[in-house]
């Protein structure tokens, strides 16, 4: 048996875990210290009373022998779709049923999503970036090119006509940036898309935070797109489904590469390797499309978004740069006096007992940078914010 070992050229431990390890390491010196979290982006209010009496309705089928399911289909149950269809129709947007594949995640299908590709493509990621995008594909011994995403360019960078790009990641809302694409910029690249032949991978799981009406929150609003892109989605942010697990992906039926039908390969792919998610998970989530599911859905993200503006206006009073918090659950903020990201990270651990993401472990271009989230409770995050006041 040989080994894959382009593992051995993945970084020695995952961003996240290292984070972990070293908040472990502080928290054993100083077990007294009331440690706050702004770093890892999981959610932290409670799933909403529609999706609850949703759970506990399909729970109750599922000990019926009337109303029990088994297997159920891997592309997902219609209900679901068809919940998903009349929310992108909302935005003039028209899908085909079988153009939404239920995941248990945007996370796993960014990755799975690979198998569809050869080892030869090209691949364009923005840095800084959500590390997924490069590990999977360093997994697979794919190569990869970096796009800087810098102050410069607002972190949303456009493409380069120099450039040839197969596969092309994009995430808006960013993470970790926070930063958000307009609608002309988005078009820019699926302009370049169709002019080079490429395919965009497009991450939208924090779209439900977009506020702005002007603010495109899926990639099929622009012109052209359903050609070049497919899309990903999760309830994780949305609807605070991080410990639940599901979401969806949109693979056009116009989508065609190298002469291959992208629709029906991703329906192959799904049917051998994943048994799809469970009723219980996909009635929860058809919960959050009715009017008193959406109601409560954006009830909790306005309080996240609340949260955002309460640091947003403590980093404004600083004068620290920062980009994000209006239409995201992310701040990417400049670190003060010229530090590098791991060095601020250690000052808010050691002398506030803080904690935030180091932009380091997002990619060379996301030093001298940290990326604060509003996944917290209103008070921890303006406790959060004075200690960081004191500090500065």
């Amino acid at each position: 048996m040989k080994a894959n070992h382009n593992y051995e050229k993945l970084e020695g431990s995952y961003l996240f875990s290292k984070i972990a390890q070293k908040v472990r390491d502080h928290q054993n010196l100083h077990p007294e210290a009331k440690i706050i979290r702004m770093g890892i982006g999981d959610v932290t209010m409670p799933l909403c009373d529609a999706v609850i009496s949703a759970m506990h309705n399909a729970v109750s089928e599922m000990g019926d022998i009337r109303t029990f399911r088994g297997y159920g289909p891997e592309q997902g149950y219609s209900f679901l779709q068809m919940a998903i269809h009349d929310y992108y129709a909302q935005r003039k947007i028209d899908l085909d049923e079988i153009e939404i594949f239920i995941s248990d995640g945007a996370k796993s299908d960014l990755g799975n999503i690979l198998d569809l590709m050869d080892l030869d493509n090209r691949v364009l990621v923005p840095d800084p970036v959500y590390p997924v995008y490069v590990d999977t594909n360093v997994m697979a011994g794919r190569a990869i090119e970096f796009m800087n995403a810098t102050e410069e360019n607002g972190f949303l960078p456009q493409p380069d006509p120099a450039v040839q790009a197969d596969v092309i990641y994009l995430c808006s809302p960013n993470n970790p940036t926070g930063a958000v694409f307009t609608r002309d910029q988005l078009k820019q690249w699926v302009d370049y898309a169709r002019e080079k032949g490429a395919l965009i991978l497009f991450d939208a799981a924090y779209e439900a935070f977009i506020r702005d009406p002007q603010l495109p929150r899926s990639i099929y609003e622009i012109p052209g797109a359903k050609e070049c892109a497919i899309e990903f989605c999760s309830f994780s942010k949305t609807a605070g489904f991080t410990g639940v697990r599901c979401g969806y992906t949109i693979v056009p039926r116009t989508l065609n590469a190298d002469g291959a039908d992208l629709n029906r390969m991703w329906t192959r792919r799904q049917t051998t390797k994943f048994n799809g998610v469970s009723y219980i998970s996909q009635r929860a989530a058809e919960a959050v499309f009715q009017p008193e599911g959406m109601r409560q859905v954006k009830a909790n993200i306005d309080y996240y978004l609340g949260n955002a503006a309460v640091m947003m206006e403590a980093l404004d009073t600083l004068k620290i740069p920062y980009v994000g918090g209006a239409n995201s659950p992310y701040l990417w903020l400049k670190c003060p006096n010229q530090m590098d990201s791991w060095s601020f990270f250690d000052l808010l651990l050691k002398e506030a007992n803080l904690v935030v993401t180091p932009g380091a472990g997002f990619g060379k271009n996301g030093e001298g940078f940290c990326r604060l989230t509003a996944f917290n409770t209103r008070e921890n995050t303006i406790e959060a914010m004075e200690r960081i006041k004191r500090i500065l």
